[in-house]
Order: C-alpha cells, then structure tokens, then sequence
C-alpha cells in the first residue's frame, strides 16, 4: 500500500478541526496533527499575502486522496484550499500496520 501525508492549511483551529473529524468518521484519514500559528506567505490575485494559519498534517492512502481532496474542498472556507499530498517513503512497521487497519474499513 502506498501511505501519504496530506498537508491542508485553514484560517482557524476550529475549521482545521472540523474537517479533520469529518474525514476520520468517514475513514478518509487514519490520523492527523494540527499545529497552530504557523505564518503563511502566498501569491493571492496579483500580490503577495501574509496569514497567520494553522496546519493539518493527516495521513492517509493515495487511493483515498481524490476522494479525501474532493471533501475537504467541499468543507473548507477557502475559494481555493492547500490539499497537497507526499508519499511515505518509509515508516516503522507497527505504525504502518495500525495505518492500514484504520483505513481497510473504509466502506
């Protein structure tokens, strides 16, 4: 199984929260840590922006990503949301067991 880490980005804890529960109860992710105050620097319609935003770092499967991108883009305030995903590479096989097992019960 090919195992990713999913970064998203949102203007608030409680919105980074919210998506976070809805996409464990629909098993889209096994886990996620959200970080707060982290400083955002972007283009944004012809010039550069600074935010202050917290980040999502969820992991999840690469064959649950579209669907998994298709939900957060669906709950998320922003016009245009980060839902970027990284392949793990490599990871401690207890982890990964545990990932596996969170996520074969997708229905």
């Amino acid at each position: 199984m090919a195992y990713i880490i999913v970064f998203m980005t949102a203007s608030t804890k409680e919105e980074a929260g919210k998506i976070v529960r809805a996409l464990l109860e629909e098993r889209l992710i096994a886990c996620a840590n959200i970080m707060d105050h982290v400083s955002s620097f972007f283009w944004w319609q012809g010039k550069i922006e600074e935010e202050k935003e917290v980040l999502a770092i969820m992991k999840s499967h690469e064959s649950l990503f579209k669907k998994l991108s298709q939900r957060v883009t669906e709950l998320h305030s922003y016009e245009v949301p980060e839902i970027l995903a990284l392949p793990i590479i490599e990871g401690a096989p207890s982890y990964l067991d545990w990932m596996k097992t969170c996520l074969e019960q997708v229905k």
